[in-house]
């Protein structure tokens, strides 16, 4: 999964931005409201971090233009607390509101909850055939236990598994795993689908020949 963070404060946005990529997103950063408008416009992420007093141009701004053109999620992260800031955001098209200080593991929660409902599934558990898909714990298992999986083979199942169903191609692929930061080769996808195909099964990740890969 890919994340936007988009705040003005470099201190704290080193600290998302770590912090993020440590719990296994791939991250890209703005450092005010212009900026982070012009790369969320390109809609390549699967949710966005938002501060609301920028330079520039601010929160609010931002989420107003977005949602001229795109529904990404967007979590609102700021120290405007009072209760009408909160509805403010809200019925602005944020679909979370989370204020300053806050908790690590909590803000990485509530990402990943509107990552899910951005994808039709409320519950963290996803069943695929045999396998539970454990999204809050980042956990695959069978009957016979946990499967292990690397960091970017998780990020992968993880992203096919909430869009199964439909064929994902390998550049919409590489742009979910990959950071603007990230040198990788988009070959290495090969090598991340036939190592889950060797874990899961060959049954589990098909292909449709000159489109991508998908999940039934």
């Amino acid at each position: 999964m890919r994340i936007l963070v988009i705040e003005d404060d470099s201190g704290l946005r080193r600290s998302l931005v770590g912090t993020l990529k440590d719990a296994g997103f791939a991250v890209d950063e703005a450092a005010d409201g212009e900026e982070g408008l012009y790369k969320a416009s390109e809609d390549l992420y699967d949710a966005i971090v938002l501060d609301v007093m920028m330079p520039r141009m601010n929160g609010w701004q931002v989420l107003q233009e977005l949602r001229h053109e795109h529904n990404t999620p967007v979590l609102m992260l700021t120290a405007m607390d009072t209760v009408p800031d909160r509805i403010k955001g809200l019925n602005n098209g944020a679909d979370d509101y989370l204020t300053k200080p806050f908790d690590s593991d909590e803000l990485i929660a509530r990402i990943r909850a509107i990552i899910r409902r951005s994808h039709g599934s409320s519950s963290s558990i996803i069943q695929v055939q045999d396998l539970q898909l454990d999204t809050a714990k980042r956990t695959l298992s069978n009957a016979k236990g946990e499967i292990e999986l690397t960091a970017r083979e998780y990020s992968l199942f993880e992203y096919m598994t909430l869009n199964r169903g439909q064929v994902v191609s390998r550049t919409l692929l590489y742009e979910r795993l990959f950071d603007e930061t990230d040198n990788s080769l988009s070959n290495l996808l090969d090598v991340h689908i036939s190592n889950l195909r060797k874990k899961l099964g060959t049954d589990i990740i098909k292909t449709r020949r000159g489109h991508g890969y998908y999940i039934e």
